[in-house]
């Protein structure tokens, strides 16, 4: 049985043959390396850290190694983030705070959705991806939750009776927010929100796409 065999035709071409069960075993030989090089070098990027204090909850740093369904996860929480005005900074020259409260409150269900979705079965054995819904779901109940549940339904109550009142029909909802009995202490505690916010989106963009 010849494994290898070199030799010219008649017309001085040069042939190659190889025994096929030879071709066999270097072809899934050749594919294995690819297939690890490709999932290292381009599918996945490096592990991410998560440093708590970072993005304002309390724990040690976690690390988390990108796969399919983290990959997939992160994306999915940084439109939220990207696409409300959670992950961007708050101007409150500007920004309308009721309205800022509003896309708070829907990046918060629709991120509680989002993660209860994921099929059980998929993550049980996804170290990866059981952290990553840990320190998200802790975003939610450590960061956001607090705030939302002292300012947001004390604001919208003075809010909603502030722009009924007669004397504040011709000022704009920026210059009524400016009215709120405690706005400093509620601007500087959603300024605190807002940066660890941009920070969390910051590391779920790594994750998703690559540092």
């Amino acid at each position: 049985m010849d494994i290898f065999k070199i030799y010219f035709d008649d017309k001085w071409n040069l042939n190659f043959s190889m025994h096929w069960m030879i071709f066999v075993i270097t072809s899934v030989f050749i594919g294995f390396w690819v297939y690890k090089f490709i999932k290292r070098h381009w599918l996945f990027t490096d592990n991410i850290d998560f440093d708590s204090a970072e993005i304002g909850i309390n724990g040690q740093k976690i690390t988390i190694k990108p796969n399919y369904i983290n990959i997939d996860v992160a994306y999915k929480i940084w439109v939220e983030l990207n696409t409300r005005k959670i992950g961007l900074p708050i101007d409150f020259e500007h920004d309308v705070i009721y309205e800022v409260y509003n896309s708070w409150y829907q990046f918060f269900g629709v991120s509680r959705e989002l993660i209860k979705n994921l099929p059980a079965i998929k993550i049980r054995n996804d170290k990866g991806t059981k952290e990553l819904i840990k320190i998200s779901t802790r975003i939610l109940n450590e960061g956001l939750r607090p705030h939302l549940t002292q300012w947001q339904a004390r604001y919208r109550r003075w809010y909603e009776r502030a722009i009924k009142d007669e004397a504040n029909n011709e000022k704009s909802p920026q210059q009524i927010q400016k009215e709120y009995p405690d706005l400093d202490l509620l601007k500087t505690d959603m300024e605190r929100i807002n940066r660890n916010l941009i920070a969390y989106k910051s590391k779920i963009y790594e994750l998703a796409f690559g540092k």
